[in-house]
């Protein structure tokens, strides 16, 4: 039974991830910030599948939150084998008309969240010489996106930590790899109109918008033993947007 930490287990991403791996047989950590309610009742139904799954709270954007979620989810389960980096959040705002405190705080959840939970669970898997890291990014962390500067500037940012550290950590068989997907059905797409929403589809060469499921599917292949010397890698879930 292999422990898997993942963060912003309560969105859509996240819950289809969370689902997939107990499916798998992996203990499952579901991490929450405000949606404990939310965490609570993913973890009483994968349960009911038979699934090992705890519901732990934390703002990712401290570290003193993330070591106690970390150490939280150890004392259950053990020192965590895969450590997923999921929570996000997203502002569509010219850089100009972009409050600080915004800036800063989508940079905390993103860039922040990762290093602390990098920070806390790497000690471990270095002492077993085995490990695995997984960034949730964005096609638009790859391409940048108008309006979305700092959301594109927080992806990016994943992408070159997923690099760096792929090379400092492959020599304790630590692997890390990111995915970034398009344009995903989740709750950030709620507000989108229908006609905004085939245009999307229309833009994507598969013809359809992602679902939260295509991504887990990702995340869970990189974290198999079938992607065993896979690492630095970004993997687009994008229907082939950002071709």
């Amino acid at each position: 039974m292999r422990p898997v930490l993942i963060t912003g287990a309560s969105g859509g991403i996240g819950r289809a991830t969370a689902r997939l791996f107990a499916k798998q047989g992996y203990a499952v950590a579901v991490h929450y910030h405000r949606s404990r309610e939310t965490a609570e009742s993913l973890v009483r139904e994968l349960e009911a599948a038979g699934a090992n799954a705890i519901p732990v709270g934390a703002d990712v954007s401290n570290d003193r939150e993330v070591a106690e979620m970390v150490r939280q989810t150890e004392s259950v389960f053990g020192e965590i084998s895969v450590f997923i980096h999921n929570a996000g959040t997203a502002s569509q705002k010219l850089l100009t008309d972009l409050p600080p405190e915004e800036w800063r705080a989508l940079m905390g959840v993103h860039l922040d969240g990762a290093y602390y939970g990098c920070r806390h669970v790497i000690p471990g898997m270095v002492r077993r010489k085995w490990g695995k890291i997984l960034f949730v990014s964005s096609m638009w962390g790859v391409t940048g996106a108008s309006c979305e500067a700092a959301y594109s500037a927080a992806k990016a940012g994943l992408i070159g930590l997923t690099k760096a550290l792929a090379k400092e950590l492959g020599p304790s068989s630590i692997q890390v790899n990111c995915v970034a997907p398009g344009v995903i059905d989740t709750a950030m797409c709620a507000g989108l109109d229908e006609a905004v929403r085939r245009s999307l589809a229309e833009e994507t060469p598969l013809g359809r918008l992602g679902t939260p499921e295509d991504v887990a599917a990702a995340l869970c292949f990189l974290a198999s033993d079938e992607a065993g010397f896979i690492t630095g890698q970004v993997l687009g879930v994008d229907g082939g947007f950002a071709v």
